[in-house]
């Protein structure tokens, strides 16, 4: 089978349709033919689909003709739009990764020798990709509880797997020996009927597994559900655990009892929004959503009990003001990072991407006066990532798009900025794919390689750093983003793989930055981990992760005239050495904008959400639920320029909390510093007057 697209023949209809192309993997080249000064007239790829199987392997081939049908030589380029599912390399020979359905793209450049995936094109296909998931291996059925009941319903949890040994989910079939005693409904709940004795089985393809249910008489004949003592107006947000108990006649308490709980709201009449008004979970955590009269309800076999409480608007808005700025208008700006210097004055250091290799040096100590007082200017497209070490003696800056491919990273000497920032040292050595990003720890250095694994390096001297050590997953297709340090332990953002836990000498499992021992790892569905922020509450001393996704579903054209648009929420999960891999307990979540980088500090978030500005967010208590709908936000800044690299459209890139101000750096108007303010304050909201 062949897929073919013509200048002038259509682009194709179904799986062959064009679509924009927009943040994707860079490929390679594949020529055929003669005659370049031909023009190009048509792109064939054989074959036109493909199915691969996880974990296997096939070889595309490119051939691209003139308008007379002759074969020419020129550059195409492949590239994946799932490249952590499907890859391919410069030869085009692609590798299956995670079952799904996903596309390939190839493209003649209009340029011939051009390498850059988003370079304009005068052809291109596209190329279906079937990874079939793999044979299902095995499935489990939870241990139910040690006492069963007549009349009562309980879900019933299960877990899957195939072949390769991921996870799955697939559509189960139950059956019951006895459905009078014990069967499994279409909502996965195991309903119990009469005392006895049943086998409940589980099927999926070719697979099985039972569990024998034994049934007793149910003694309850009533039911109670209370909340904490005193617990009679809560605000929204606040998790109040709710205590459901089931007795028999004599009044003793029935173990094992199964309770569902759900609640039922009385909202003022004037509140119209969208949204649960509360919930309440399976472990009897309530939360209001919204401000109201809310009734919890528990229930199980025939029995219930309820319970009320009002919940009032939580209140913690403020007004922000700006304060000051460093305006960068000519080029992106990326990441940035603020500090006290050595020589007692404050400074703040911004990196730019896609331009040519700048790192700017402020000095922020007066926020209302921001000035620059020194630029490093490196061999690289893009300075991502900026780190200064704890001490305030070097920074770190990672490289891509060198010109001669040796990226790596640059260590500066910032004890003295207002004098000038020198280079004291580069490293590339086996990190010449790229380094996105950069983490200083105690005398170390963690950088990440290529999108694929981070290297650690010995920085007690930083005028010579060395590797010591390097932690890579092993999954297919495997990715990661970012990475950050704290008490020892490296919480790394791998997109699919979520976010993983690594002990580098503070975990407790023997490891140590020469023996990086993975902890464990928590995942989620949409595979877009892409930074994560450790933190211990300062409230409820748990351990959290504030994981943050990125996406561009809808726009990502840094070189357009056109704001660019992200998707994406924030997932809060916690740890806990009973629970190395985390669970997700809230989100916070912007509709219609996404998340990049993230602070939290003093129980508060700090989210540079791109297009959705900074977000500043009370994570104090316990959090369970929708952070956004229940009224923790805040406040929001959108930092709008009119005459900055794209007119009018806030992208924020990353905030830092220091001193009472917020410092931000914006993707199209470089360095801001704002500081928040009670709503009755006047405030400054347009340009600073100095």
């Amino acid at each position: 089978m062949l897929a073919t697209i013509g200048r002038k023949g259509g682009f194709g209809s179904g799986p062959q349709r064009m679509r924009a192309v927009t943040a994707l993997v860079l490929a390679g080249v594949f020529v055929a033919g003669a005659a370049f000064a031909q023009e190009p007239a048509e792109l064939v790829v054989t074959p036109a689909e493909l199915t691969v199987e996880v974990g296997g392997a096939a070889q595309l081939a490119a051939t691209v003709r003139d308008a007379a049908g002759n074969e020419i030589e020129r550059t195409v380029l492949f590239f994946s739009r799932a490249r952590r599912s499907v890859g391919v390399n410069p030869a085009g020979m692609v590798e299956g990764y995670r079952p799904g359905e996903h596309t390939l793209v190839a493209m003649v450049p209009a340029e011939e020798g051009a390498t850059n995936r988003r370079a304009a094109a005068v052809l291109m296909t596209e190329i279906p990709v079937t990874i079939p998931f793999p044979p299902l291996a095995s499935i489990s059925i939870a241990a139910l509880p040690g006492n069963l009941y007549a009349g009562t319903t309980l879900p019933v949890a299960t877990s899957a797997s195939d072949s390769s040994g991921a996870e799955r989910n697939p559509e189960l079939s139950w059956s019951s020996s006895n459905a009078s005693v014990a069967m499994v409904n279409e909502f996965g709940m195991l309903v119990l009927g009469d005392a006895g004795t049943a086998t409940v089985t589980a099927s999926a393809e070719s697979v099985s597994t039972e569990v024998e249910v034994r049934v007793a008489d149910n003694p309850a004949v009533r039911l109670e559900l209370s909340a904490p003592t005193g617990t009679v107006e809560v605000r929204t947000g606040d998790v109040v655990r709710m205590s459901a108990s089931a007795f028999d006649v004599s009044g003793n308490e029935v173990p094992d009892y199964p309770l569902q709980y759900a609640s039922f709201t009385r909202t003022p009449a004037t509140l119209v929004a969208p949204g649960a008004a509360a919930f309440v979970e399976p472990d009897g955590a309530f939360v209001a959503e919204r401000a109201g009269l809310h009734t919890v309800v528990a229930a199980g076999g025939g029995l219930t009990a309820r319970h009320s409480i009002r919940a009032v608007p939580r209140n913690v808005r403020k007004d922000w003001e700006i304060v000051g700025r460093g305006p960068v208008r000519d080029r992106h700006t990326s990441d940035l990072w603020v500090w006290e210097g050595l020589d007692g004055r404050d400074y703040a250091v911004t990196g730019t991407w896609g331009a040519d290799g700048h790192a700017y040096f402020w000095d922020v100590t007066d926020p209302s006066s921001i000035h620059l007082v020194d630029t490093v200017r490196v061999d690289a497209r893009t300075v991502n990532d900026v780190k200064v070490s704890p001490d305030g003696k070097f920074a770190v800056i990672g490289r891509e798009g060198a010109s001669n491919r040796r990226n790596g990273l640059v260590v500066l000497d910032v004890q003295n900025p207002t004098d000038g920032v020198k280079i004291i040292a580069r490293y590339d050595d086996q990190l010449t794919g790229g380094v996105h990003n950069v983490f200083i720890a105690p005398q170390h250095i963690l950088a990440l390689s290529g999108g694929r694994r981070y290297d650690i390096l010995n920085a007690e001297d930083p005028t010579n750093p060395y590797r010591v050590g390097r932690f890579e997953l092993d999954t297919p297709g495997h990715g990661i983003h970012d990475v950050w340090v704290q008490d020892g332990i490296a919480w790394s953002s791998n997109w699919t793989d979520g976010v993983v836990a690594v002990d580098i000498g503070g975990g407790g499992m023997g490891g140590a930055p020469n023996n990086p021992v993975m902890m464990g790892s928590f995942k989620y569905p949409n595979g877009w981990n892409h930074a994560g922020f450790p933190y211990r509450s300062q409230s409820t001393g748990k351990m959290l992760v504030f994981a943050g996704d990125e996406n561009f579903p809808w726009s990502f054209e840094p070189g357009g005239d056109l704001p660019d648009r992200a998707a994406g929420w924030v997932h809060i999960a916690e740890w806990d050495d009973e629970d190395p891999g985390g669970r997700e307990v809230a989100r916070y979540q912007v509709p219609e904008a996404g998340t990049h980088n993230l602070w939290v500090e003093d129980d508060i978030l700090y989210v540079g959400y791109y297009n959705g500005g900074l977000r500043v967010v009370d994570v104090s208590g316990d959090l369970r639920g929708d952070l956004y709908q229940q009224g923790r936000e805040i406040a929001f800044f959108e930092p709008a320029d009119p005459e900055g690299y794209k007119r009018n459209a806030p992208f924020v890139w990353g905030p830092q909390p220091f001193k009472g101000h917020i410092f931000l750096s914006d993707w199209n108007s470089g360095l801001w510093a704002i500081k928040l303010v009670d709503p009755e304050t006047p405030r400054n909201m347009g340009e600073p007057t100095s």
